[in-house]
C-alpha cells in the first residue's frame, strides 16, 4: 500500500550526487538521465505530487528499471530505492492504463510464471514454436528462447513432505518449492535436498507456492500480497513444529520473503506474523556457510567464474558465503568484471524489456569470457536462464557444492 509521507521521505533523501549513475545497468546502456535512479526519483517525486495519471515516457522510463538495487548498495544518503520504485509501480498499476498489448502481456507472463503446471505446459507449446521464434514478436520471441530445449523430469520439492537428515541433525528447515525454477531446473533444489540431509538437515518441503515477487515488482500489490499470505500460512505450521529457516535457493525471492513484513506494512494482523516469516528466511548459501561444509570429495582445481545475482548481493547482501563455500568446495573462484552490474534477467524484465536485457546479458557474457573459467556459477534461475540462452555454462551454486561433497556431477559441466 502506497504511504505518500513514507515516499516523500524517501525522495528527500535523495541529493542528487551522482553516485548512482555508475552503477546503473540502464544508464550505462541509454546514457540518459531519466534512465538513471536519480533521474527516475524526479520522475517519481512529480507522478506522486500529480493527480492525473502518469505520462507515458514516465512510464518508459521506469519501467525500464530492472530493480536490480545497485544504486542502493551505492548510495551514499541511503536512499531506499527498492521500496520507493516497488510503490511507483503500484501507483502506475492503480492509475495508468497501458495500452491493451502491453497489458495483455504483462497478464500472460504473470499468469504462466506464476503457476508451475501453466509454465509447465507453456515450455512443451514453447518447444514446438522455437523454428518459427525469429519470426515472432520480440517479447514471445524472449519467452520462447526461456523454455528447456526438452522436456525435464518433476523434482522433489514438487512432492510435498520430509527429507531426513543423512548424519548427525544439526536442524530442520522448510524449503521454498516456488513455481518457475522446479519446472526449468528441478536440479536445483535437487541439489539443495542432497545437500542439507548430507550435512545433518531435515528437509520440509511445505505446500508454498509463488513467492509474490512477480506480481509485486509489476505493481500488483494485491496478488504479491494474497500469495504470500498462503506461504504464511503453510510456513507457520512447519515453525509450530520446529524450524530453524526457511531456505531460499532463487535469490530473487529470498529478497521478496525476507522484506515480506514491509509488504504488509500497517496490516496489525498479517504484518507481525509476516515478520516471523522474514526472519527465518535464508539463501542456501547462508545456511551450509553456518553450519560448515564437509571437506570435498573431487579433484580440486576447476575454475569457476562467480556471477553474483542482484538480488543477492544488493537485495540481501550476502557477498561473501557463496564465494567461500565454493572456494573450501576446491574450486578456483575467478571474479567477473563489472560483477555488480545486472545480466539483465531481472524476473521478467528478460520478456517486457528484451532489447535492453539482451544488451546486459551480451556485455555480461563478454566479462565473463574473460575470466577463461570452465563454468559460471550464481544463486538465481533468472540469472541461469540468461547467461545459458547465449549458451554459456551456468549452473547453481549448491550443484557445485553438492557435487562436491559427494553428489551427482551437474549435467552441463
Amino acid at each position: 500500500m502506497i504511504d505518500s509521507s513514507q515516499e516523500t521521505a524517501i525522495i528527500r533523501k535523495c541529493v542528487h550526487c551522482g553516485f548512482c549513475t555508475a552503477t546503473c545497468p540502464t544508464y550505462l546502456l541509454l546514457g540518459d538521465e531519466l534512465d538513471s535512479p536519480r533521474g527516475r526519483i524526479v520522475l517519481i517525486k512529480d507522478m506522486l505530487a500529480s493527480a492525473a495519471p502518469p505520462a507515458p515516457s514516465t512510464v518508459k522510463h521506469l519501467d525500464r528499471c530492472l530493480s536490480c538495487l545497485s544504486c542502493a548498495t551505492t548510495c551514499p544518503s541511503g536512499v531506499d530505492y527498492m521500496h520507493l520504485i516497488d510503490s511507483a509501480r503500484e501507483h502506475i498499476e492503480t492509475t495508468y492504463r497501458r495500452p491493451l498489448a502491453d497489458r495483455l502481456v504483462r497478464q500472460l507472463v504473470v499468469t504462466v510464471l506464476s503457476h508451475r503446471g501453466l509454465f509447465r505446459a507453456s515450455t512443451r507449446l514453447a518447444r514446438l514454436a522455437k523454428p518459427v521464434a525469429r519470426f515472432l514478436p520480440a517479447r514471445l520471441r524472449a519467452m520462447i528462447d526461456a523454455a528447456p530445449a526438452q522436456r525435464l523430469a518433476a523434482g522433489e520439492v514438487e512432492r510435498p513432505g520430509v527429507h531426513m537428515a543423512a548424519a548427525p541433525r544439526k536442524g530442520r528447515v522448510a524449503l521454498l518449492s516456488g513455481c518457475v525454477q522446479p519446472a526449468l531446473a528441478p536440479s536445483i533444489d535437487d541439489a539443495a535436498i542432497r545437500l542439507l540431509t548430507r550435512h545433518g538437515v531435515e528437509v520440509v518441503v511445505a505446500r508454498a507456492g509463488c513467492c509474490g515477487a512477480l506480481f509485486h515488482h509489476l505493481g500488483k500489490a494485491d496478488a504479491a500480497r494474497a500469495l504470500a499470505q498462503a506461504n504464511i500460512v503453510a510456513w507457520e505450521a512447519e515453525m509450530a513444529r520446529g524450524l530453524d529457516a526457511i531456505v531460499v535457493t532463487t535469490s530473487g525471492c529470498g529478497t521478496t520473503i525476507k522484506d515480506y513484513a514491509h509488504l504488509f506494512a500497517g496490516d496489525t494482523n498479517w504484518q507481525p506474523r509476516a515478520a516471523r516469516v522474514a526472519a527465518l528466511a535464508k539463501d542456501i548459501t547462508e545456511v551450509v556457510a553456518a553450519i560448515g561444509l564437509q571437506p570435498p570429495v573431487i579433484a580440486p582445481g576447476m575454475a569457476v567464474a562467480y556471477h553474483s545475482a542482484c538480488s543477492l548481493q544488493h537485495g540481501q547482501k550476502v557477498t561473501a558465503a557463496p564465494r567461500a563455500l565454493l572456494a573450501a568446495a576446491g574450486f578456483i573462484v575467478r571474479e567477473i568484471a563489472e560483477g555488480h552490474i545486472c545480466c539483465g534477467s531481472a524476473g521478467s524484465y528478460s520478456i517486457l524489456q528484451p532489447e535492453l536485457s539482451r544488451g546486459l546479458r551480451d556485455r555480461k557474457l563478454a566479462h565473463i569470457a574473460r575470466t577463461q573459467a570452465a563454468v559460471v556459477a550464481t544463486g538465481n534461475i533468472g540469472c541461469i536462464n540468461q547467461l545459458r540462452s547465449a549458451a554459456a555454462t551456468t549452473v547453481h551454486t549448491v550443484e557445485l557444492l553438492d557435487w562436491a561433497t559427494g553428489g551427482p556431477r551437474p549435467a552441463d559441466v
